[in-house]
């Protein structure tokens, strides 16, 4: 059976980054967009590189455009973006597809195929506190409801910033929707560190 160590990525230039370059850490691995209601996530997910980093935290951020297409630009615009705006300091890897999606071209990464297999969706509510989030969780229901009239049932990944935990043995142990609480995921986060 497959391990998340046995898959790679590509960053920016095109190298090869293999997931046994993070074995021992807690990695955080999130699909990012520039121009997404969500897009502030890239603050506390690097308050959470800072302030975890040093005691094995790595985010894993994974530019993709299948959403609207709010990713547009290309990676040197996307860095250019986080650096700017955000201050990021954890590495992009290069812009690619975390869904099959025969209209927009090229396949989804193999990680995703993995991670969607090990996390698949169990809702946008769970982790909804309060008004707006609850209404976030109910906009994201009736939009991909039009998209996909059965995206309840399948481990797709729904939107931009969905993110996956892997422990420090390489286990997918959680699966963050874009509208968990940022408190939640970083909670999630320290407890394996």
């Amino acid at each position: 059976m497959a391990s998340f160590y046995d898959y790679s990525v590509k960053d920016t230039k095109g190298n090869d980054v293999s997931m046994k370059d993070f074995e021992g850490k807690v990695v955080l691995v999130v699909n990012t967009a520039t121009g997404c209601g969500f897009t502030p996530h890239y603050a506390p997910m690097e308050e959470m590189y800072e302030k975890y980093h040093d005691q094995g935290l790595e985010i894993l951020d994974i530019p993709c455009n299948q959403f609207a297409g709010q990713t547009p630009g290309s990676d040197e615009d996307i860095h250019e973006f986080c650096t700017l705006k955000y201050n990021t300091q954890f590495p992009q890897m290069h812009k690619t597809n975390v869904n099959n999606k025969p209209d927009q071209g090229e396949a989804e990464e193999p990680l995703y195929t993995f991670l969607k297999s090990q996390q698949g969706f169990e809702g946008f509510e769970r982790d909804a506190k309060g008004i707006k989030a609850k209404a976030t969780c109910g906009m994201m229901n009736t939009m991909l409801k039009k998209i996909d009239p059965d995206f309840k049932n399948n481990a797709d990944i729904k939107w931009n910033f969905t993110k996956f935990v892997v422990d420090r043995q390489g286990n997918v142990v959680k699966r963050f929707e874009p509208t968990a609480d940022m408190k939640v995921v970083e909670e999630c986060v320290a407890s394996l560190l």
